[in-house]
């Protein structure tokens, strides 16, 4: 029974690539694969042309029940934040300040802070329950399509959900499932001068032609 262990069997999916597993939980690949060969040993996972899945569902829901007793105990680190939906089986992506935050690789943060730290993702709207009932096993308090005041929840790490009835989208960048680029910058654009930063990365990075600069927004005002 080791932490490491179970954010690996938790965050797995069918197919995943051990790569894949690593950059979910933000583990180094070397480590991971450490602990791959051991829990292929103990016939926890197996692992067919180098994609992996679960074997032993019983010791998974051990492995789930012991992660959520552990964050239960403890402040969730910013980290773990990106870490914990990977454990929930179900499809997600993140949205809102998130998808700017996921897209700049963390470069940009907007209205958050450590003691204040809500995360935002689009889910099914067919599972709305069941990611509220995942998120109270580790004490983290969750809201629909709206944030909350911070007096309103407990603890510093809280997640907003976006139930969807439409499917949902999802690009991959370092590990987490976020909205597409295209959709990201749009969402921007609806508050563009509290995004500029954000917009000017992207513009960079991407090579997208968004015109985006604080010299440009000034003036526009």
């Amino acid at each position: 029974m080791d932490s490491t262990a179970a954010k690996i069997v938790l965050a797995i999916k069918r197919g995943d690539s051990i790569n894949h597993v690593a950059s979910k939980i933000d583990v180094s690949y070397s480590w991971v694969y450490d602990w791959i060969e051991r829990l292929e040993d103990a016939e926890i996972i197996a692992i067919t042309d180098n994609r992996i899945q679960i074997t032993d569902h019983e010791m998974r829901q051990q492995y789930a029940e012991m992660m959520a007793a552990l964050y239960s105990r403890d402040t969730i680190s910013q980290e773990d934040a990106y870490v914990i939906p990977h454990f929930a089986s179900m499809e997600f992506t993140y949205t809102e300040i998130d998808a700017a935050y996921v897209w700049t690789h963390g470069g940009y943060q907007i209205a958050r802070s450590h003691d204040d730290y809500p995360v935002f993702i689009d889910v099914h709207d067919r599972d709305i329950e069941r990611w509220i009932a995942f998120f109270e096993q580790f004490g983290v308090d969750t809201t629909i399509n709206e944030r909350p005041d911070a007096s309103d929840v407990e603890g510093n790490v809280h997640y907003v959900l976006f139930p969807k009835t439409d499917g949902i989208a999802a690009e991959w960048v370092e590990g987490n499932p976020v909205i597409p680029l295209d959709d990201a910058v749009d969402q921007m654009m609806e508050n563009r001068p509290a995004y500029e930063p954000a917009l000017e990365i992207i513009a960079d990075e991407y090579d997208r032609d968004i015109d985006a600069s604080h010299h440009d927004a000034t003036n526009s005002d």
